[in-house]
């Protein structure tokens, strides 16, 4: 089943920074085996999903909705994120590598994705993600759950969030497991082994066990282990074959203050000669997956599931173009990841009266520990020729090695309750209602290996926290960190949500139906810890309290700086300059709302509907570690500009027509939808250290538009032939942009990033028999392939100076084949299969900067 995935997988992902190369991977072997009967024969059967929060027919629910059912999941060989998103061309995922991605769908996207800060940063992603009915998205890293064991894979493309909440923005992304079967016994397993061209061998092996103990509980067991070979090689670095040449890059807009000229500072070349590697970036995803079913009785039962995963890598998955020779880069730290999750998920379903009940909830815990090489820091801005040439007397006469590194440890943990009630599906009025608690915490130590130790200036650096030990949010004990420690963010981000929600379908007629639905929301952000510079807790706390007398004995007496600043900061708040009427005494951000969504449906025969729907969306405002602050430069744009003390919430209004039909005896189905989408207030990172500050911040950077239609069609050409395609047109564009952003942003009229043009794929499947012979019989088989194509697009809103020039992620296919035979009789599986990347994709010019 799974012969080829890991190396597929790894090399389709686009990534956001760096160019990649053409590349071919082929199968060495697959074997398998399975207690279930062979597959069916092709047939254009009825898709179940549950995109209104009940079970129903893809093709009578008004919505736009797409599905990869468990047979396309084991055809295209699924596992990971990167997988889930190949073949659906409306959806595009961007990040850093396995465990470090971000979903944008219909082209609603940010840049936060090249934020090495994001756990910090703290944005809400603008796609929620779910497996079964339990929300894992996260603040800075959605979860990168292994797909094994799945039924379907659903996406709700467009704003979904007056049934599904808060990170329901732009779309959902739904992982649909398979349940306890209280039916029969089920047994299987898949090993694979594959090879990427020159690159290592990977291998995985997947099991599952469903027993069904008695006719009212069942178990089901789902297990597996995933190493994925590398192929990037991490070359010694030699600056006459592209590598760095360790000079600080002056580039005007971001360069000065610190450097006596605006010339390049000679600094000593970075060595990385113990960490040279070839095929240095692996990974391996290992997990189980135990779920138990109870029939309490006719009307009700309690589904209990338990996920445990962790991932691990190695790495980087991007290499430098700048570099000679194929795949390869320049790192000078120990780039690692280690990512563990335990998710535990319940639901109790039942009937009160002539009302289905439904109560499910979860709880999330993951940790995160990294390392990332922080060397490329350096390449220009304000503060890189202090941090490795500044010896303390005011000349830049010598400089020290530039190598750096990040280290960072995070905790989330994420409980949920969700009640809610349906009235009878063959009522002409149908009544969707319900009630909804979520509380997250995010609690993230990041420690920054940036001054150079070997400066005789910095010496023992002895750094400590800005707030003292006992301070709310604090998860270490407050410094003095190790020597080498030049910066510190020490958080904790706590985030309390109450929803109650409502949708109301009424039949007109029965060929017309409408429907009105409603989400009121209430969520409170707090945000508390410390920099080594920044007392969170006690800044969002006097900014919140709002007085001048609060906000001059901050400065004074917290920062250590002139109380005239609290005086200036209070006038600002005065004038309007500073928005801080959201936020509490105690440092809480309040955001209250009601989004609404209004639906009509027509059916022009049993197997024809039209629909149009307007739907509001949003994301959560988030506070900023250094909200408040005046920017560095008050000249030209940036004349009294100040750092918002939080960035507002971002809406996106959406309407859409759509259609969905079924033809030709039901053997060809085709849905389209057209919509167009306008986002106000777009929340991104930004990151400014000459003109603004030298932390990245949120902040609301203007309005954006986006026209677009997406589709698919599945054909049954022949009993055996079954020929599936999507595609997805995009139009994206900023409408407005903030005045200080000119020069150092992408202008008004650019397109949004990670939105391809155009992207579509097309799959096809042929089930046969196998002849028989001897005791060779009762044998089945397929042939698949399958091609995806994805438009070029552009890296990133680049709202900080570091990244302004275009860079653009190049136009890219992948195509794949596959064969699989089984045998009813024995169960025997043989499967064998490969993908290939077909062109050179990347993003070209410059280094990538982290911050």
């Amino acid at each position: 089943m799974n012969a080829d995935k890991a190396s597929a997988r790894a090399r389709r992902t686009p990534v956001s920074a760096l160019a990649r190369k053409p590349l071919h991977q082929a199968v060495i072997a697959a074997l398998a085996a399975s207690a279930n009967g062979a597959p069916a024969m092709a047939q254009m059967e009825e898709i179940v999903v549950t995109a209104t929060k009940r079970e129903e027919s893809m093709q009578d629910v008004p919505v736009a909705v797409s599905a990869l059912q468990g047979d396309d999941l084991e055809a295209l060989r699924i596992d990971t994120f990167q997988d889930y998103v190949a073949y659906l061309p409306n959806v595009t995922s961007q990040g850093t590598g396995p465990g470090q991605n971000e979903i944008f769908i219909r082209g609603a996207a940010t840049s936060q994705t090249i934020i090495s800060l994001s756990s910090v940063q703290g944005l809400q992603p603008s796609v929620a993600l779910y497996q079964d009915e339990q929300p894992i998205a996260l603040q800075g890293r959605n979860l990168d759950v292994y797909a094994t064991d799945l039924q379907r894979i659903e996406v709700l493309p467009g704003p979904q969030g007056t049934l599904f909440g808060a990170s329901s923005q732009a779309g959902t992304v739904r992982l649909i497991t398979n349940k306890p079967n209280h039916g029969e016994f089920e047994a299987g397993f898949d090993f694979g082994l594959y090879d990427t061209a020159g690159g290592e061998l990977s291998q995985s092996i997947e099991a599952y066990l469903n027993v069904p103990f008695t006719d009212e509980f069942a178990v089901r067991l789902a297990a597996y282990n995933d190493r994925q070979g590398g192929w990037i090689d991490n070359r010694l670095n030699d600056p006459s074959n592209g590598g760095w040449n360790g000079s600080t890059v002056v580039i005007d807009r971001i360069s000065g203050g610190v450097l006596p000229d605006p010339v390049n500072q000679t600094i000593p070349i970075p060595r990385n000669d113990q960490l040279v590697e070839e095929n240095f970036n692996d990974a391996t995803y290992a997990g189980v997956r135990v779920g138990f079913s109870y029939l309490i009785n006719d009307d009700w039962d309690i589904l209990v599931q338990h996920t445990q995963q962790s991932l691990d890598t190695e790495g980087v998955w991007a290499y430098d173009p700048n570099l000679e020779g194929e795949e390869s880069v320049n790192r000078f730290a120990p780039d690692e990841n280690e990512d563990d999750f335990g998710l535990t998920t319940w639901t109790l379903t039942g009937r009160l009266a002539m009302l289905d009940f439904v109560y499910t909830g979860g709880y999330l815990d993951r940790d995160v520990a990294s390392t990332i090489d922080y060397t490329f820091y350096t390449n220009g801005g304000l503060f890189s020729a202090y941090y490795v040439c500044y010896p303390g007397n005011g000349t830049y006469d010598e400089c020290f090695d530039p190598s750096k590194f990040y280290n960072e440890s995070t905790n989330n943990t994420r409980t949920t309750h969700e009640f809610r009630i349906n009235t009878p599906v063959e009522n002409s009025w149908r009544l969707t209602a319900g009630a909804f608690f979520d509380e997250q915490e995010l609690a993230s130590t990041g420690q920054f290996k940036i001054a150079s130790t070997a400066n005789p200036y910095f010496g023992n650096l002895a750094t400590t926290l800005k707030a003292p030990p006992g301070t709310p949010g604090i998860n270490t004990d407050g410094g003095p960190f190790p020597s080498e420690i030049s910066f510190v963010n020490d958080v904790t981000r706590t985030t309390e949500q109450t929803a109650l929600f409502a949708q109301v379908d009424f039949d007109i007629t029965p060929e017309l139906t409408v429907a009105l639905g409603a989400r009121w929301y209430d969520i409170d952000d707090q945000y508390q810890g410390s920099t080594s510079t920044r007392n969170v807790t006690e800044r969002l706390r006097a900014f919140g309290t709002g007085t001048e007398a609060a906000l001059r004995d901050y400065f004074e007496n917290v920062e250590g700086f002139n109380p005239a600043l609290g005086t200036a900061a209070f006038q600002a708040i005065q004038s309007g300059q500073l928005d801080i009427g959201d936020l509490s005494g105690d440092g809480v951000l309040n955001a209250d709302d009601t989004i609404i969504r209004a639906s009509i449906d027509w059916r022009l025969s049993e197997s024809v509907m039209l629909f149009a729907t307007y739907a509001e969306g949003f994301r959560p405002p988030v506070t900023n570690r250094v909200g408040g602050d005046a920017s560095n430069s008050q000249a030209g744009a940036f004349a009294g500009f100040r750092i918002p003390v939080y960035s507002q919430t971002d809406d996106l209004d959406n309407f859409e027509l759509g259609f969905k039909g079924d033809f030709f005896d039901r053997t060809f189905r085709l849905n389209v939808t057209s919509f167009w989408s306008e986002i106000n207030n777009l929340q991104t990172s930004r990151f400014d250290p000459t003109n603004i500050n030298f932390l990245w911040f949120a902040d609301n950077v203007g309005d954006a538009e986006i026209f677009g239609i997406d589709g698919d069609f599945s054909w049954l050409a022949t009993d055996n032939l079954t020929i599936n395609g999507a595609f997805s047109v995009l139009d994206t564009e900023i409408t407005r942009l903030n005045a200080e952003l000119e020069g150092i942003a992408a202008p008004v009229g650019s397109e949004l990033p990670y939105a391809p043009e155009f992207s579509a794929n097309l799959r096809a499947r042929y089930d046969f028999d196998v002849p028989s012979f001897a005791d060779f019989n009762n044998v089945r088989g397929y042939v698949s392939g399958a091609i995806t194509y994805t438009g070029e697009s552009l890296v990133g809103l680049k709202m900080d100076a570091y990244v302004v020039e275009d860079t653009m992620q190049r136009v890219y296919q992948v195509a794949g084949s596959g064969i699989s035979i089984q045998r009813e009789a024995d169960a025997f599986l043989g499967a064998a299969g490969g993908t290939t990347l077909l062109n050179e994709t990347g993003v070209p010019g410059g280094r990538y900067i982290q911050g």
